[in-house]
């Protein structure tokens, strides 16, 4: 098989019967071309299938017009969504994107942003790992970064995430305003972001509502289904089980999920699960499952957007607009549900407060037995 010719800007020329800067201009949209010039030159450059040099137009105008994108997990569905809005935004403003996936490894994070690095994007957008060096990199090298989803803890300049603290919260609330005590918040990994804002979300609520946050319930560590797993095999090994679980993120969910199922435990009825990120499959699960949904469509192309205002150098931006925390939704189906026995007088501190000067108005426990034993004499009376 003989090696196809690699044809030039000057071949393209020659057919289109135009200059070389007309096929640059073409092709860099510098200057204006006539439209039956302009048309004559993407003819050429289809019948010859002349493709431009990226590296050498890049070096000679110093942008490629590619970002990079680096995700912790690919096989996280939640990064999926995101990367379609990411590639969307992007196509729309004439921009290419290269994927990499780090696999939850820093030092893989680290390869990726040197080699893209060294292909000359022009920025990225990077979903970090626990451990991330990534910020003292792109600082280092006075790089466009901006981090989505995943932020961390230092101090940056651009990130897009969801408002994870409101999340945590509605989450809990929900499971609450069902009569639920005894939640268990599978957290996952704490030195990521989301995981932690989360968590925080979730004692927010218990701490409004006066309930208790049990040592033996909180669960942390892993991200993966295996994690998900032996942490619902850990809470139900406890002499008193939760009675609600909420999963930290979609793989822990899928862990909790075959473990209760394993063990024949049944949802909503013996205990109520609850997880993050409402992907199509939610709905068909039997039962369908409660979620708090993250918009991440408008993650990806909000995080794009940011970039390439970045990227020109725009000094203008509203301090406000570089930190963007997008609201989540609660979408309640048939995996939450009141408890068996449920608290019938939850309310938040607050009001309880309030309540405190009130007489009490309960008949005490043996004043009722006296009644009922005399109301049990009458009955048997009749019979």
């Amino acid at each position: 098989m003989h090696e196809r010719k690699k044809h030039t800007m000057k071949d393209v020329a020659r057919l289109a019967a135009v200059s070389t800067s007309t096929v640059s201009a073409v092709i860099n949209g510098s200057v204006p071309v006539s439209p039956r010039r302009k048309q004559r030159v993407l003819d050429a450059m289809t019948a010859l299938d002349y493709h431009p040099d990226a590296i050498a137009r890049s070096l000679k105008t110093g942008r490629s017009l590619v970002i990079g994108v680096v995700v912790p997990d690919i096989t996280n569905a939640f990064y999926p969504e995101v990367i379609r809005a990411i590639e969307d935004t992007a196509r729309a403003a004439g921009y290419g994107v290269l994927l990499c996936d780090s696999s939850e490894d820093p030092a893989n994070e680290e390869k990726h942003l040197s080699m893209l690095f060294s292909r000359r994007v022009d920025g990225v957008l990077l979903a970090c790992c626990a451990g991330s060096m990534a910020y003292a990199t792109a600082a280092h090298r006075r790089f466009p970064v901006v981090f989505l989803d995943r932020i961390p803890a230092i101090n940056t300049e651009y990130a897009v995430s969801s408002d994870n603290i409101q999340a945590g919260y509605i989450a809990t609330r929900h499971l609450i305003d069902l009569g639920h005590e005894r939640i268990a918040p599978i957290a996952g990994n704490l030195a990521l972001s989301p995981h932690r804002d989360r968590l925080e979300g979730f004692r927010k609520a218990m701490q409004e509502f006066h309930l208790p946050v049990r040592n033996e319930y909180m669960v942390h560590g892993g991200v993966q289904i295996e994690d998900g797993l032996s942490a619902c095999e850990r809470l139900f090994a406890l002499p008193v089980p939760p009675t609600a679980i909420i999963a930290g993120n979609n793989k822990l969910l899928l862990g909790v999920l075959q473990e209760l199922e394993r063990r024949q435990i049944s949802v909503p009825e013996q205990v109520s699960v609850l997880g993050f990120d409402d992907h199509l499959w939610n709905r068909y699960f039997n039962p369908s499952l409660t979620a708090v949904a993250q918009a991440t469509h408008e993650i990806g192309k909000r995080a794009f957007e940011l970039l390439f205002q970045a990227m020109k150098g725009e000094q203008s931006i509203d301090p406000s607009q570089k930190q963007i925390r997008l609201p989540t939704e609660l979408r309640i189906r048939n995996s939450t549900a009141r408890p068996l026995h449920p608290r019938r007088d939850l309310e938040p501190v607050s009001r309880r407060k309030r309540r405190v000067s009130e007489p009490e108005t309960e008949t005490s426990t043996a004043v009722r037995s006296k009644k009922q034993m005399t109301v049990q004499k009458k009955l048997l009376k009749t019979l």
